[in-house]
């Protein structure tokens, strides 16, 4: 579900507004789910400032015009959820399993039921045709990420991790300009720095 809704959400924004989003809202969901159920740590004060922190900057990003509309943000909060549901997921996983362990299993389940639903979809040649040199390097490149963020799991909290992983949002929009030649404007970078910083104070609190 998480790679299908992100696939979608990319088709249809831009990543310069889709990722900080998508990262930005997933930590900010991970302190609500420790402060109403108790799940993922504690939550102080510092972090209830770097939500709010994080919330300013996704609505400045989102106030940035761009062509994804209302759907593009349902799309971005839905893979915040998902990012957030497995982050709370993971760290119950490699309690008690090797990281690189638990992630093959995760993708053994995963796999199959996502490559039946693009060849329905797409066709039996789609998957194929997509099999560059450039999609393998990146697969390997997320598998060697998300082994180094299960590792991190196991040495602290989900809030923690999960917001250390979206520092990420500054260095994709900044890729989204140099590389996709998108229209950044100044309001967009501000909301991407502000996501940053407030998930930086979820991480220190």
């Amino acid at each position: 579900m998480y790679f299908g809704l992100l696939a979608t959400a990319y088709r249809v924004g831009e990543l310069s507004v889709t990722y900080p989003l998508a990262r930005g809202g997933a930590p900010v969901l991970l302190v609500a789910a420790a402060a109403a159920f108790g799940l993922g740590g504690d939550v102080t004060a510092i972090q209830v400032g770097g939500v709010a922190l994080a919330v300013a900057g996704i609505l400045a990003v989102r106030g940035a015009r761009s062509p994804g509309g209302a759907l593009e943000v349902g799309l971005s909060l839905a893979v915040a959820a998902c990012i957030a549901g497995y982050t709370l997921v993971d760290r119950a996983g490699v309690r008690d399993a090797d990281p690189v362990t638990y992630l093959w299993l995760v993708l053994a389940l995963a796999t199959p039921p996502y490559v039946a639903a693009i060849r329905l979809a797409r066709g039996p040649g789609a998957l194929a045709r997509e099999l560059t040199g450039g999609a393998v390097l990146a697969g390997l490149a997320m598998f060697a990420a998300y082994a180094l963020a299960l590792a991190a799991l196991k040495l602290a909290g989900a809030a923690e991790v999960g917001a250390v992983r979206e520092t990420s949002v500054v260095i994709a929009t900044a890729l989204a300009a140099i590389v996709l030649r998108e229209h950044v404007s100044g309001a967009r970078w501000a909301g991407a720095v502000a996501v940053t910083a407030g998930i930086a104070l979820i991480a220190l609190g």
